[in-house]
């Protein structure tokens, strides 16, 4: 907590004493008294002699005067030369005069709380999770790979070509589409346009949220397109056969190999 200044302290206590001594009507303080004295001395002289009293020494017993609460009549030679100040004195609660300091303490007028934000560093905590996941994988694949042989086929023979042949899973939603478009829209237009619309999607959906609730644009357009995909994809695994033709798989049986 900050502490006051001692001459501020000082000053507070000296005008709450002559408040409080001013409102039960006490005694004069000495040196208000002191300060008086010449002045009301001449005023009971009559100013003998002809002489003035000084307007310094007029003014300043006036106003010790008035700040001990008497009233001062000026004698019949004196001359005033400054009015009386009629100016109201700005009261606090109470009716004290005097202005007080307020303590405040710092944490109230300073934001200490830290603003929780949804980040985290490159390194180490991003890099040393990725590495810790490619480590994890790789293990896997080793062990995996010793138990289970790899589906590899004969070696290809020029004379007799696999019916149906089909490509790679991977590729098969471009094999199912060749099959209902010409090669340039299938190959080319179809593919074309979504990866556009998916690129295009951060820019029209400009949402900063991460929750999906808040992102149903592009959840829509990415559900729609994985979707798409996903149905040719099964179509050209399970339901192509000899020809590449259309068949049902429990009646002709299972015509894919990865």
């Amino acid at each position: 907590m900050t502490e006051i200044p001692e001459h501020l302290r000082k000053r507070a206590e000296a005008a709450k004493a002559k408040a409080e001594g001013n409102k039960a009507g006490e005694a004069v303080p000495a040196a208000a008294e002191a300060a008086a004295a010449p002045a009301v001395a001449a005023v009971a002289a009559g100013g003998g002699g002809g002489d003035k009293i000084p307007d310094y020494l007029f003014d300043r017993g006036r106003s010790a005067a008035q700040n001990a609460g008497l009233a001062v009549a000026a004698p019949a030679g004196a001359v005033a030369t400054a009015p009386a100040d009629t100016r109201p004195v700005a009261s606090g609660p109470g009716g004290h005069t005097q202005r007080l300091l307020t303590v405040v303490k710092s944490g109230s007028i300073q934001d200490v709380r830290a603003t929780p934000q949804d980040k985290v560093h490159t390194w180490p905590h991003l890099i040393v999770a990725e590495f810790v996941a490619a480590l994890l994988i790789t293990a896997f694949t080793f062990i995996f790979s010793v138990f289970v042989n790899a589906p590899l086929l004969e070696l290809a023979n020029l004379n007799r070509t696999p019916n149906p042949s089909k490509a790679p899973w991977y590729f098969l939603g471009l094999q199912e589409l060749l099959t209902m478009f010409h090669p340039m829209v299938a190959g080319v237009t179809i593919p074309g346009m979504g990866l556009f619309v998916l690129g295009m999607a951060p820019y029209v959906d400009k949402n900063p949220s991460n929750k999906p609730e808040d992102r149903k644009f592009t959840v829509a357009l990415l559900t729609v397109f994985l979707m798409f995909w996903a149905v040719l994809v099964c179509i050209g695994s399970f339901f192509r056969g000899p020809g590449f033709n259309f068949v049902f798989p429990w009646t002709r049986g299972l015509f894919f190999e990865l």
